[in-house]
């Protein structure tokens, strides 16, 4: 990689409408991935930039600066906000790809797309929601209203940080709330600049903060905030479950998680169409190097077709090889930085002392010197009690287990805490049906995997987390129903 047009980056925090230094005067390097090379001292966020962050936060929505407009009004804010993220997409796939390891052409073509329509669907979906009338006596007038919940605090990960990032702040900022965003101090970089082009779109200074930082000293002091009305949450389960004791602890806010996912994708021998199977199981685990937490990480194979399967899945395992994330033609990239690396060597590692075989991969990569890349890896022959087939790798580590009687399959695929996706391929509707609604998971595809929009939900059961992301649902999270009933003494 050369420094040839690579962009420079500001790594302070956005507070207020304005750039701002961490108060402690700390920072931490932001290291990309590719390469090794620091992009930037990003500010270190503590308690005392939280508090200034909720602070504008909430005197930004007590003024009703932003949840005072109209709804059609802040509808015509957030397009335009949508809008400038779509004409700063060469800019902002880049920064992903230097900040976090992804593909560009997957930055921009997935990411920056992705991140735009998200803001633009719930800046024009707000002045479409209707409130109610209840159906009361005469005697009485009941209105059910939404209002903006107040001070959101969100805290997003590092896989996605675009699209996190828009799933929560566009509904959030749409209903009229105020916004404080702490990222993921592995990928900062594109957060801060969206605070830049919400400020220039004309969401008014204080309504949308960014706070860049370590979890333990400035996503816990969110959490912690007793002036925050609600928390949004995307990352692993066990931060989960301390989001939502924090949330208990502090002022009973709202706490609405996306956790993680072990995802099962069932192939039985009746599918419509093996090689379509077949590069989806391939193409959504090695996706985004693997750092998904949908990625359908547990291949159910029906016994008869295992063979034949695993032969059109190992010829595809060459075309996911890792390279240079900035080469347009690069189809899997870095992983998000040495620990993560470690750590899914450490998985295949088990894997392997486990007795699963490894049909392909399980080592580093080196294109491009400096970085953290790993080969894309196979499993054959995994059971279930085995740790690659109960733990989230969050790499490009599939793991592959054969059945012969689809309620086994449905058992086996549903012994899981997580229960965030899966699939099943089969020709037979009523298979079909009967599987789809017997596996614990927040999405169910059929003949497909990971195909969906933002007019769908997405979320989990079980420990997979709370609440919903995308639709018109996520404006449950964001908005509170308020009943004003109203006497009328002399109906006519």
């Amino acid at each position: 990689m050369t420094d040839t047009n690579l962009p420079t980056f500001d790594g302070r925090a956005f507070i207020n409408g304005d750039r701002v230094a961490a108060i402690s005067g700390q920072t931490f390097d932001c290291i990309s991935p590719v390469d090794g090379r620091v992009l930037t001292a990003v500010a270190r966020s503590g308690e005392a930039d939280v508090n200034a962050a909720v602070a504008a936060a909430r005197a930004a929505f007590e003024d009703r600066r932003w949840s005072g407009m109209a709804p059609a009004a802040r509808k015509r804010v957030m397009i335009k906000f949508a809008d400038l993220v779509a004409a700063a997409g060469d800019e902002l796939a880049l920064t992903e790809a230097l900040d976090m390891g992804k593909p560009v052409k997957y930055a921009k073509g997935v990411d920056v797309n992705a991140a735009a329509n998200c803001i633009r669907w719930y800046g024009e979906a707000v002045d479409k929601i209707y409130d109610e009338i209840a159906p009361t006596a005469d005697t009485a007038l009941a209105l059910i209203t939404r209002q903006p919940v107040g001070v959101v605090g969100v805290i997003v990960p590092w896989n996605y940080p675009m699209i996190m990032a828009a799933w929560k702040i566009a509904p959030a900022l749409a209903a009229g709330n105020s916004v404080v965003l702490k990222p993921s101090e592995k990928s900062p970089l594109t957060a801060l600049r969206l605070a830049e082009l919400a400020l220039q779109a004309g969401i008014p200074a204080g309504v949308f903060n960014v706070v860049p930082g370590f979890g333990p000293e400035a996503g816990s002091p969110l959490a912690l905030h007793m002036d925050v009305d609600c928390i949004a949450f995307t990352g692993s389960t066990p931060v989960g479950k301390k989001i939502h004791m924090m949330a208990g602890q502090s002022n009973l806010k709202r706490a609405w998680t996306e956790l993680g996912g072990k995802s099962p994708n069932i192939v039985f021998a009746d599918c419509p169409d093996l090689d379509r199977s077949v590069e989806a199981a391939v193409g959504s685990i090695f996706f985004n190097q693997g750092e998904s937490c949908n990625a359908p990480s547990r291949l159910f194979v029906e016994e008869s077709i295992k063979d034949a399967f695993l032969e059109k899945a190992l010829k595809l395992v060459p075309g996911y090889q890792p390279g240079n994330p900035l080469d347009k033609n690069t189809v899997m990239g870095a992983i998000v930085d040495q620990v993560q690396l470690d750590n899914v060597m450490r998985y295949i590692g088990l894997g392997q002392s486990e007795g699963a075989k490894l049909l392909a991969g399980g080592a580093l990569a080196s294109p491009v010197a400096g970085g953290c890349y790993v080969q894309p890896t196979i499993f054959d022959g995994v059971k279930p009690e085995m740790t690659i087939a109960r733990e989230e790798i969050f790499g490009p580590v599939l793991s592959v287990l054969s059945f012969s009687d689809a309620a086994d399959v449905v058992k086996q695929a549903n012994a899981s805490v997580y229960g965030l996706q899966a699939a099943v391929w089969t020709r037979d509707i009523n298979k079909a049906h009967g599987v789809a609604r017997a596996l614990r998971a927040g999405t169910v595809h059929v003949n497909s995997y990971d195909e969906d929009d933002i007019t769908v939900p997405f979320g989990g059961f079980k420990q997979s987390g709370v609440g919903r992301d995308k639709s018109l649902h996520a404006f449950d999270k964001y908005t509170e129903t308020k009943t004003t009933w109203i006497r009328i003494d002399s109906p006519l």
